[in-house]
């Protein structure tokens, strides 16, 4: 035997735990992106949730004030429900959407009403709504920057290949899709 032939195998050995290394290490890197991408989406439920809870309490504060305009509390309540119970993330966004342009109809009311605009209670929860849509904006921002690494990092050669194999499916980014919606709602007294 030649010792070229008797080295075969321990190249083809070598040749063999190099590329289980790399795929192992690509694997590894996807499920490090995808559970990233996992916890940004968390981080926007977060804000959601706080969003959710001030919502009310927003209502409740205006309704005290403004009793005849019940059917703009009633779109903002039923925005409210439709946006927590979204599954996908563009029924999110439509939701998250929707909510924020009742929220502005809601501040409208508000805008009518001057003993309102100087209430406490009512300056506090604005002032938290505001901070809590600057944290979804931010929140929404870095889901998306992750979304963008992982599709990208998805959709390369030769890391497709093992994407693909493993099921790692290209995600769908936080879109707000109309120019109006694009605005946070305006609080301004």
């Amino acid at each position: 035997m030649t010792p070229l032939i008797a080295l075969l195998p321990i190249f083809l050995i070598g040749l063999i735990l190099i590329l289980a290394l790399w795929l192992a290490g690509v694997y590894n890197g996807l499920v490090r992106l995808r559970n990233q991408l996992e916890n940004a989406w968390a981080q926007i439920d977060v804000q959601l949730k706080r969003r959710y809870d001030l919502i009310p309490n927003l209502v409740e504060t205006v309704k005290g004030y403004a009793k005849h305009e019940s059917g703009t509390f009633e779109r903002v309540t039923q925005a409210r429900n439709m946006a927590m119970s979204a599954k996908t993330v563009g029924e999110r966004a439509e939701a998250e959407n929707v909510l924020t342009g009742a929220l502005k109809s809601l501040f409208a009311v508000a805008e009518a009403y001057p003993d309102l605009k100087a209430n406490q209670n009512f300056l506090r929860l604005q002032e938290e709504l505001t901070s809590t849509e600057n944290k979804i904006a931010f929140s929404r921002q870095f889901y998306n920057d992750t979304v963008m690494t992982f599709n990208t990092r998805t959709e390369v050669f030769p890391v497709n290949l093992v994407a693909g194999m493993f099921n790692f499916l290209r995600r769908e980014f936080f879109e707000v899709k109309g120019e109006a919606e694009r605005q946070a709602p305006q609080v301004k007294f």
